[in-house]
């Protein structure tokens, strides 16, 4: 069952997988638009959007880490 404190947590978790889902629906046209003016920034996005979906869990580990001692 949800109860008050992992309730927030499945929130927020889904917002970020909805998030970054959207994003990753959306990025081979994003890539194909980038890569029209350059391979190479393409392909820094493509990769920098796959870092930031680790990161962002990663950063609310350490939050959550921090607030729940």
């Amino acid at each position: 069952m949800i109860d008050r404190k992992s309730g927030p947590s499945m929130i927020a978790a889904f917002a970020i997988m909805a998030g970054f889902g959207l994003a990753f629906y959306f990025m081979p046209r994003m890539m194909i638009a980038i890569g029209e003016i350059s391979t190479i920034a393409a392909a820094l996005f493509a990769a920098a959007l796959v870092g930031a979906f680790f990161d962002v869990f990663w950063l609310r580990s350490r939050f959550q880490r921090r607030m729940n001692p």
